[in-house]
């Protein structure tokens, strides 16, 4: 693989399915480079939300958060990517437990 190979896009879940709304993050020279830069973007998302229970932030979160996601290189095609919304689940539960 070349430099880059790992492009972050990111959706909006606001507007859902709107690719008007999609910008190109960047692109980054390994999957883990990709992915942190993925989790920094919904944890920022989370850590400035004032729900009070993982429920309610994950809810605000599938409502009106940014959906980032990994186009990986065709020579990776078999590797498992980045769901924001389990880290997003995941991260309410460990934020509000």
């Amino acid at each position: 693989m070349t430099k880059g190979d790992w492009t972050v896009y990111v959706d909006d879940n606001f507007h859902y399915m709107d690719k008007e709304e999609r910008y190109r993050l960047g692109s980054f020279d390994s999957l883990e480079a990709a992915v942190a830069a993925c989790r920094k973007i919904v944890d920022t998302f989370l850590q400035d939300n004032p729900a009070k229970t993982a429920d309610e932030l994950y809810e605000h979160y599938t409502l009106f958060g940014q959906d980032p996601w990994i186009m990986r290189p065709a020579s990776a095609s078999d590797t498992p990517l980045f769901s924001a919304w389990d880290y997003a689940r995941r991260r309410c539960n460990e934020l509000r437990s």
